[in-house]
């Protein structure tokens, strides 16, 4: 049976030879998927399930057609592994396919690179042909996700100090070699959005919005709840909370200076009355100014990003529509 898609990497630049065979019905029964001696690939139904948990997220899936509300339309918005450190991000090893390129202010998820997906054959016997074992859908489910997948590398180790870092952290085997992995991945940026899930037509995703709009669309409290006590928890209330007081303090202490100088007559205390009147409103004024610009600086943030959110999804689809009557044009 002919290919839907081409292989993402030649048979010679394969990184793991554990399944070496022609055919996947001549595949011994005994033998189990690269990297998991506990799955076996006699066993359909559980390399099936395995690989769908391995590699696919619902949640994301359907979130998908919202990311850009969250995030630049772009597969390619993936920082390098040394732009994140530089970014101050430290690199969290997860093997939860919803966590890969989410990422906090201080912490990036990766998921490391599985065995199975640097074998030719596998690709080749499970994810390329229509004969494959997998069903049907499945297998058209989790090779797009996994296209997907492999193609973010291309992005995160774009240096040799990036797969350095990659190796350190466990994300690549540790017997592949730079020149290697730079042909294994040579052909992986010609893999365009359509050959992908949803999911990967989007780079990093910022957790905190996915949480954020999770619950209006997926009807869901949160996509992923980091571990914390109650300390962490309430301390992050700290801050808005003391704003808020300190600005009333400054506000009522202002305005009790303000009917503590009313008593004294101008005549007896003019210059320090004045004073202390003008200080009041001075402080007054510039405590509601500065409130004022804070609430000024939060709605144009936010209606900025919204503007640019919009304007790049409109330029995508006008684009994409171009693209499809210039394709429809040539055919007729």
């Amino acid at each position: 049976m002919a290919h839907a898609l081409p292989a993402p990497f030649r048979r010679e630049h394969q990184l793991n030879d554990d399944l070496l065979t022609t055919s996947s019905s001549s595949i011994d029964a005994e033998q189990h998927l690269p990297g998991h001696p506990r799955i076996s690939l006699a066993n359909i139904q559980l390399l099936t399930s395995f690989l769908e948990n391995e590699l696919y997220s619902e949640d994301l899936e359907k979130l998908a057609p919202y990311f850009w509300m969250m995030s630049l339309h772009s597969s390619a918005n993936i920082s390098a592994l040394h732009r994140q450190i530089v970014k101050g991000r430290e690199i969290v090893i997860t093997e939860d396919p919803s966590l890969h390129l989410v990422w906090l202010p201080n912490r990036i998820h990766l998921k490391p690179f599985p065995a199975y997906l640097l074998s030719f054959t596998f690709w080749d016997q499970y994810l390329l042909r229509s004969s494959s074992p997998l069903p049907g859908k499945n297998r058209i489910r989790i090779l797009k996700t996994a296209l997907g997948f492999i193609r973010t590398y291309y992005y995160l180790a774009s240096h040799e100090s990036d797969f350095i870092l990659a190796q350190e952290k466990h994300l690549i085997p540790q017997h592949v070699s730079w020149i290697q992995f730079c042909a294994f991945t040579s052909k992986f940026a010609s893999v365009s959005d359509a050959d992908v899930s949803s999911r990967y037509a989007f780079g990093e995703l910022r957790l905190s919005r996915l949480n954020f709009y999770c619950k209006f669309i997926l009807g869901k409290v949160r996509i992923h709840r980091l571990p914390t006590t109650y300390g962490t928890y309430f301390s992050r209330f700290y801050t808005p909370i003391l704003f808020v007081f300190a600005v009333i303090s400054v506000i009522l202490n202002a305005m009790q200076v303000e009917l503590g100088v009313e008593p004294l007559a101008p005549k007896e205390w003019p210059r320090f009355w004045t004073l202390c009147r003008l200080v009041a409103v001075v402080i007054l004024t510039f405590s509601f100014a500065l409130t004022l610009f804070l609430l000024i600086l939060f709605t144009f943030r936010f209606v900025s990003e919204w503007q640019h959110a919009i304007r790049d999804e409109v330029r995508r689809r006008k684009g994409k529509d171009t693209s499809r009557i210039k394709k429809a044009t040539e055919t007729a």
